[in-house]
């Protein structure tokens, strides 16, 4: 995977089209996210500590109100990059502690 490509697509708040493996699904998944960060999972009862592609999911079909999508490199088969453009604030609604750096204003 290009991290670096997608790094960037968080700094200019681009929207990427990824295709992945969804072990819960058993199948392989397109959807239309919000590229979000790279890094460990921050979550706590996390123990893989490897790098993955945090997204926020426009297109989830879950009742919950979390649609995000934390997937290690060999998970995903493709990210398309786009030219749409995302605003933070459609998703973001909680204290953020970013590993990448982006000017992204109240919501860096």
């Amino acid at each position: 995977m290009d991290t670096v490509k997608f790094i960037q697509s968080i700094r200019d708040k681009k929207k990427v089209r990824v295709t992945f493996y969804s072990k819960s699904d058993d199948a392989e998944l397109t959807r239309l996210c919000a590229p979000m960060d790279y890094g460990p999972s921050q979550r706590k009862n996390i123990k893989d500590t490897s790098n993955r592609f945090h997204l926020w999911d426009y297109e989830s079909q879950s009742e919950t109100p979390f649609h995000t999508l934390s997937l290690k490199a060999d998970q995903i088969k493709k990210i398309e990059y786009t030219d749409l453009t995302f605003n933070p604030s459609e998703f973001v609604n909680w204290s953020t502690k970013w590993l990448i750096k982006r000017d992204w204003g109240i919501y860096s």
